[in-house]
């Protein structure tokens, strides 16, 4: 039996619509970002999106507890496994490890106790400053195309950075390529 709804009619009516692509942060932009913000609770969120490529969700469940050294432990993450790991770079570690020991937190206390419409909002206005929109997942998405492009292979962004089930989902976060990176990329695989 044939779809009724399958005419050029109601097709061309109801056409999905196609998908922009997504802007990507400039460096520059995000560190600009990072920099200028003058309350460490607030530069440690930016550090955490930017530079280890945290969902905000996650961001704010972490709780002392689940920071050890250059890692931490995700409990209750968007792939629906008890707990995964996230890594830090070793400056954005010792930052983390003089927040709690100035706020003197506890093993139980999160580290960011704030709720997500507050945390979206802190990264609104700080990209308004700089007269750019941006929301925090623009932060993950830069952590991922800047590591991409930077010579990280698409399997550990896909498997480390972002902790993607599938490299497919990884691909819909990096920036489109290019002509002149495209061609540097092929100078420095080739030579000159």
């Amino acid at each position: 039996m044939r779809n009724p709804c399958n005419t050029g009619l109601l097709s061309k009516s109801f056409r999905t619509p196609k998908r922009l692509p997504h802007k990507i942060l400039e460096r520059e932009t995000v560190d600009e970002m990072i920099y200028n913000t003058t309350r460490q609770r607030d530069r440690l969120i930016l550090e955490l999106q930017a530079r280890c490529g945290l969902r905000i969700g996650e961001l704010l469940k972490i709780k002392v507890a689940d920071v050890s050294d250059r890692t931490i432990t995700l409990r209750e993450p968007k792939s629906g496994k008890e707990a995964e790991r996230a890594y830090m770079p070793e400056n954005v570690s010792r930052k983390f490890a003089e927040f709690i020991k100035e706020k003197t937190l506890q093993p139980d206390d999160r580290l960011f106790p704030i709720c997500y419409s507050t945390a979206r909002s802190l990264v609104k206005k700080l990209g308004a400053k700089l007269n750019v929109h941006v929301s925090p997942h623009d932060l993950r998405r830069y952590s991922a195309t800047y590591a991409s492009r930077n010579g990280v292979p698409l399997e550990v962004v896909s498997k480390v950075i972002l902790r993607h089930q599938d490299m497919k989902t990884t691909q819909v976060y990096l920036g489109k390529i290019t002509d002149s990176e495209a061609i540097r990329w092929m100078d420095i695989l080739h030579g000159k």
